[in-house]
């Protein structure tokens, strides 16, 4: 039985960037030949970054990624690594004739096997996810083989990402072509509770193909996705082999026994219509190698240490990717900018992160001394911004009440920000959360201002555990836990006028998160949330809440996604909307 040593890149790229991530697939090439390896795969689509959107529908894009990728064939080729196929994901396009209303050449989510300096082979996905965040069906045509590769002695069918999620398709084919080995080169973004998914899915996908499934997927950001890798190999019985850490760059050696390829390649066509190719590759045996492996079954995060580290991977990347180094937060003294400020330190460092506060005459003493508490156990810097002179000055003039004149504080705390934004250089991060967002408690121009929100897609329920775990994290640690107890146990407000508090306007967050779960991520209506045990008018009146301010959260910057649907591409829905629930 041959004994196949596999290197699975689990690596970050950035969409557009066609060099930078070539560097980095011949970096981690020449990691793994090192260690012997005799194929090397790379997670979907990393030479164009994933997902490319609607640059996928510039000719020029789609010719730069084929150039690239044969560019980077060459390139192995010249590192000495020509003998070793690499597995590489990219953007290219179709060259039959035209079908699925698409043009003939349109784009395609496709991969290469490099080998030799060429491509030796090319194919495309499959199944084309239509979604979510996901909407393939706009921008590729599906391809329609099942390449199998020979490597070292052993045949590899090939597929890509949501070839492994759907039923059909390559899985059954790769049984019928008496594969060895099931590669899946995946960009599959984060979600809470996903690794569990993922693990019975890879699991149950190596049962249906009758050999070992080896799952490659991407870590990082791309805008609000993020990616935490778990790159998984399980067995022909679904046992786990190994199973990457999350959240981490790095290659996953293992050495794999696997059965021997038949020994007269056939090409035909299987169960599914899907045809099969085969190649030969490297299949002459390499000398051993004794070398210490990387693989194993890495340890799993608890599921709040799993989300706190999304929403730090999230807002690095996303800073590192756009060119920012530092970051400027409005520091309330309220459990929301604690926590984006704790992420943010946690993220590029304390010595980046700028706070400051900006008390009106309505902001409590605790207040302004919890802000202070939080940049003196932090570390970050740290300013105090009186806003009374403005807004005495604006009161004047236009003579504001009410809900008006509450406002005007939140909007000048804004355009303070953005002042000390263009001034010296920080990005601004938006502290609202997924509850505040949803229901419309939260002011355009506002406390809404800022390039990036990490706590976008967290519930405030969540704000509460994710606090309590980074400062029982810390002081297991022996570290000062970053923010203030007194963040934490006061009653949430917005502090726009005397003695208020949240619950004056919404629900108690346990009832209102509870609701906003049903509605925005589960779709149900009034009914079906009013037969969960909530009181009608309660419902009535958030769903009224929810469906109201749509127009907010569409003028609300992008946030790092942790939940199956997020605000934003997740979820969808028009603006100006005639219909409410129950009012029909």
């Amino acid at each position: 039985m041959p004994q196949l040593r596999l290197a699975l890149s689990q690596i970050d790229s950035t969409v557009g960037d066609l060099t930078g991530n070539a560097e980095a697939v011949v970096h981690w090439t020449r990691h793994a030949v090192e260690q012997g390896a005799h194929l090397v795969a790379f997670p979907e689509m990393v030479l164009t970054g994933y997902p490319v959107e609607d640059l996928a529908l510039r000719s020029s894009f789609v010719e730069a990624s084929r150039e690239a990728v044969r560019a980077l064939a060459a390139r192995l080729k010249e590192e000495g690594f020509g003998d070793v196929p690499v597995v590489v994901g990219y953007l290219d396009r179709s060259e039959r004739a035209a079908r699925y209303g698409q043009p003939a050449g349109a784009p395609q989510n496709a991969a290469a096997v490099l080998h030799g300096g060429e491509v030796a082979l090319s194919f495309a996905k499959h199944h084309l996810p239509n979604y979510g965040v996901f909407d393939e069906f706009r921008y590729f045509v599906p391809g329609e083989t099942l390449p199998v590769v020979r490597v070292h002695g052993v045949d590899v069918a090939l597929a890509i990402c949501e070839d492994l999620w759907q039923d059909g398709g390559r899985v059954p084919a790769a049984r019928t072509a008496g594969a060895g080995l099931l590669l899946s080169i995946n960009a599959s973004p984060y979600e809470v509770d996903k690794d569990d998914t993922r693990l019975d899915l890879v699991r149950r996908r190596a049962r249906e193909a009758g050999c070992t499934t080896a799952y490659v997927a991407m870590i990082g950001c791309q805008d609000e996705l993020v990616y935490d890798g778990d790159s998984i190999v399980c067995d022909k019985d679904g046992e786990v082999i190994a199973r990457a850490p999350q959240f981490s760059e790095g290659c996953m050696l293992l050495d794999l026994d696997l059965p021997a390829a038949s020994p007269d390649p056939v090409t035909g066509v299987v169960d599914d219509g899907l045809r099969v190719d085969r190649v030969v590759l490297g299949a002459q045996p390499l000398a051993p190698y004794d070398a210490e492996l990387d693989g194993g079954y890495a340890e799993r995060l608890e599921d709040t240490e799993e989300i706190y580290t999304a929403l730090v991977v999230g807002l690095r990347a996303y800073l590192a990717k756009n060119g920012f180094r530092s970051v400027l937060i409005g520091l309330s003294g309220g459990i929301d900018s604690a926590l984006v400020a704790a992420i943010a330190c946690d993220a590029v460092g304390a010595q980046h992160v700028y706070g400051v506060s900006m008390p009106s005459k309505y902001s409590s003493e605790h207040s302004r001394g919890d802000a202070a508490e939080l940049a003196r156990r932090t570390g970050l810097n740290f300013r105090t911004v009186e806003i009374a002179p403005m807004f005495d000055a604006y009161m004047a003039a236009l003579g504001l009440t009410g809900l008006a004149e509450e406002n005007l504080q939140s909007r000048l705390r804004g355009t303070t920000l953005m002042a000390l934004s263009n001034q010296e250089g920080h990005l601004v991060l938006a502290p609202g959360n997924k509850s505040e967002l949803a229901v419309g408690y939260s002011t355009l121009y506002g406390d809404s201002v800022g390039a990036y929100g990490p706590i976008k897609d967290v519930y405030k329920t969540w704000i509460f555990t994710l606090a309590r775990w980074r400062n029982k994290a810390a002081e297991e640690r022996g570290q000062t836990p970053p923010i203030p107890e007194n963040s934490i146990s006061k009653p949430p407000s917005a502090e726009l006028r005397p003695g208020q508090v949240d619950t004056d306007s919404l629900p108690d967050y346990d009832v209102l998160d509870k609701i906003l779960q049903l509605y925005v991520d589960r779709d149900q209506g009034l009914e079906a949330i009013v037969a969960e045990g909530f009181e009608r008018e309660l419902v009535a009146k958030t769903l009224r809440m929810v469906d109201t301010a749509e127009y907010k959260r569409r003028q609300y910057p992008p946030g790092t996604k942790i939940s199956p649907k997020g605000f934003g591409k997740d979820r969808r829905l028009p603006v100006t909307n005639g219909w409410r629930e129950g009012a029909q």
